[in-house]
Formats: structure tokens, C-alpha cells, sequence
């Protein structure tokens, strides 16, 4: 529930600058493509805070790191709504990403760690999920309080997830795996990834095709493609995007417990063809409900892969330094897809405007190039958390 509550809260302060990047760009006098670049800049430095936070995690536990985070990231949320140019919203943008960085892989090696092998895929999901859950409670509050918050307020509202730390304080104890690593012998994480390099390799392109499966599916959608282009009004926009989220929640929980049952790989091949299924209805509807069923069998899809990640990516790491390196090789694969939003805007300006072939062409590359890693890659479903890696 801790790590699920920090992803949750953590992907609820992210969406909250999906939701208000034509108004903050108006408020600041600069084009929207401009502002696509706070999104770039969050999602880029993610990786430095993944480093950083996960080599602390390694060192000192993942209890504390974590408490830190979810901290940090709620502080520069908040603070963003108190930006008083463009280039400072942009600054505290980048330390917000710095923060949001840490708490997926402190998080995720936290419960991976802790919960019994049985139920690693169904929790992997439910982790997972705390996506989804995020920016449906982000989409909540835009839906029924952005005219009376505005675009500050909504930020001054995700100050509200620092108080899940008390939480995590009194009722969270330490991953037993990590108390049982740090007393063995210290190994240099660049010894490790040394023994470890095709795979570090491997992991960084599974993840920036994740990434572009992710933010290629959901950070221009809701404004540009259902507002923008389909002018769908306020209060539709927000069912389609609550429907779809609901849909993210059950795919991530449905296809984590699926990779318990037939493996990891086979369960995100099986989302990945799902969402080529629906692909262009998803892009190309017509009318609200075409567009709402497509958009909550897409999110169902897209998430149910994602709702494998955790667990894979967890398995797959070095024991040794899983602290830093399930966040650290998600977060480098975020940053090379952190250029989605202004490539996807591009796309559409060069093709009339057309933001649904933006969408249909990247999420559809990436889902076949998923497919295939997929079928040659590894896994290492029900290894043990505690032993050291021998490769």
C-alpha cells in the first residue's frame, strides 16, 4: 500500500501539469509547444533523481529514501504554483522531476522485496496501477475544482501526498531482503553493471519503447486530441479520461496477475496485441462513446503491459544494487522518450493538425517493437530477492 500510495500520489502531481499547460503557457505568454517542454525537462531529469535516490536506497534502506521522496516531490509541486516567470516554472519543473525520479524504484524494490513470491504479479499490478489511480484523481480534480482552484491552485494541491510519509514511518518496516544484502559483502555498482552490461542495455530500450507506450497514449491526448481536435467540451473530456483510467487500473491489476500465470514476457505480448487491436478506433473515432469505449481498452491495454514492469524489472536486476537499478534503467528510458510530447506535436502540425495519427503512429511502432523484445528477451520469473548475482 506504500508504494502503491506514493506512485499514486506521485503520478496524481505529474497529470495535474497535463491538465494545465495551455493556461500556464497563457498565463507566461509562451505557445503550448513551448510548454510541452516542462514535460520534456520532468520527465528527462527523472533520471538523475533515480540515480541518486536508489544509490541512497542501496545504502542507507529503502524506508527512509522513500519517506524522502514522496517529501521532495510534493515540495516542488506545490511550488510550482507559486512560479512567477516562465524559466522559473521550468526550474522548479526540473527538480520536481529530480524528486519524482526516486520513488518508482524505491517504491517498487520495497514491495518486491517484501511480498511473498506468489503474489508478486498481481502486486506488480496493483503497484503499477498507482499510475492510473493518480491521474484519475488528478482528472477528478480538474474535472469539478479546476474553475474555483485555477492552474496554481491545482498545484498547491499536490502538496497534499507529503502526509502519506506519517504513514510510512509508523506502519512500514524495512525490505527483509535489503537487511539481508547489506551484510554481505560490498560490491561496486560498477562492477556490477560491468558483469551486467547487455542486460542494463536491453532493460534501457525495453523501457524507453515502455515510455513512448505510456506518455505516447495519455500527456497530449486529453488536451490536444479530445479537446482540441474532437472539441469535446469540459465535462466529456473528463469521462473519457476518469473511463479510461478506470480502465488503466483494472488492465495493470488483470494482466500483473496473468504474469504470474503463463510468464512475464507472454503476459505484455498479450496487452501489446490488445492495443494494436483497438489502435484505430482509439485515434480515429468519431463520436464520444466510439472514442471513450476504444480510449478504456487502449489505457486497459497499455497499463496491463506496464502492470508487468515492476515485477520484470525487479526480477530481472542484480540483487545488489536493486535499489537503484530497476528505477535507474526505467528512468533512462524515460529520458530518451521525454521527447514524446513535442515529437507527437510535431507530427500533427506537419499533417494538418491530425493529433490522432501522432498518437496511432507511436503507439503503434512501439507496440510491435514491444512484441518482439518480448519474444527474445529474458525473464526471470520467481527468482529469488536476496541472492546475490552471479553474472
Amino acid at each position: 500500500m506504500a508504494a502503491y500510495l506514493g506512485w499514486t500520489l506521485d503520478a496524481f502531481d505529474f497529470f495535474i501539469l497535463i491538465f494545465t499547460f495551455d493556461d500556464v503557457a497563457k498565463t507566461f505568454g509562451v505557445s503550448v509547444t513551448s510548454i510541452t517542454l516542462a514535460i520534456t525537462l520532468t520527465l528527462a531529469t527523472r533520471a538523475v533523481g533515480a540515480f541518486i535516490f536508489g544509490r541512497l536506497a542501496d545504502k542507507y534502506g529503502r524506508k527512509p529514501v522513500l519517506m524522502l521522496v514522496i517529501f521532495l516531490y510534493s515540495l516542488f509541486e506545490a511550488a510550482s504554483g507559486f512560479a512567477w516567470s516562465f524559466a522559473s516554472f521550468l526550474a522548479i519543473r526540473t527538480l520536481f522531476g529530480v524528486a519524482m525520479g526516486g520513488e518508482w524504484g524505491v517504491g517498487s524494490s520495497l514491495a518486491m522485496e517484501t511480498i511473498p513470491q506468489r503474489w508478486r504479479g498481481w502486486v506488480s499490478g496493483l503497484l503499477q496501477a498507482g499510475y492510473p489511480s493518480g491521474y484519475f484523481l488528478a482528472t477528478l480534480l480538474f474535472g469539478f475544482a479546476y474553475h474555483s482552484l485555477g492552474w496554481r491552485g491545482m498545484f498547491f494541491a499536490g502538496a497534499v501526498p507529503a502526509l502519506l510519509i506519517f504513514f510510512i514511518n509508523s506502519q512500514i518496516e524495512e525490505s527483509p531482503a535489503f537487511n539481508k544484502i547489506k551484510t554481505g559483502p560490498k560490491i561496486s555498482i560498477w562492477d556490477v553493471l560491468r558483469k551486467n552490461t547487455k542486460l542494463a542495455v536491453y532493460g534501457v530500450v525495453m523501457m524507453t519503447a515502455f515510455n513512448f507506450f505510456s506518455h505516447g497514449t495519455q500527456d497530449i491526448y486529453p488536451k490536444l486530441f479530445l479537446a482540441k481536435q474532437m472539441h469535446f467540451n469540459h465535462a466529456t473530456l473528463t469521462d473519457i479520461v476518469l473511463l479510461y483510467n478506470l480502465g488503466a487500473i483494472l488492465g495493470g491489476i488483470a494482466f500483473g496477475w496473468l504474469s504470474q500465470q503463463i510468464g512475464r514476457r507472454y503476459a505484455i505480448i498479450g496487452a501489446c496485441v490488445l492495443s494494436l487491436l483497438v489502435l484505430y478506433f482509439w485515434a480515429e473515432g468519431t463520436s464520444a462513446l466510439e472514442v471513450g469505449i476504444a480510449a478504456f481498452l487502449m489505457q486497459f491495454a497499455v497499463q496491463g503491459a506496464w502492470g508487468v514492469v515492476p515485477v520484470h524489472l525487479n526480477e530481472l536486476s542484480p540483487a545488489e544494487i536493486r535499489g537503484t537499478f530497476p528505477g535507474f534503467i526505467y528512468q533512462l528510458g524515460n529520458f530518451i522518450a521525454s521527447v514524446n510530447a513535442p515529437l507527437q506535436v510535431g507530427i500533427a502540425m506537419r499533417n494538418g493538425g491530425d493529433y490522432g495519427y501522432a498518437l496511432m503512429l507511436v503507439a503503434g511502432s512501439v507496440a510491435v517493437v514491444l512484441i518482439l523484445m518480448m519474444l527474445f528477451g529474458p525473464e526471470a520469473r520467481n527468482v529469488s530477492m536476496a541472492v546475490p548475482s552471479e553474472t
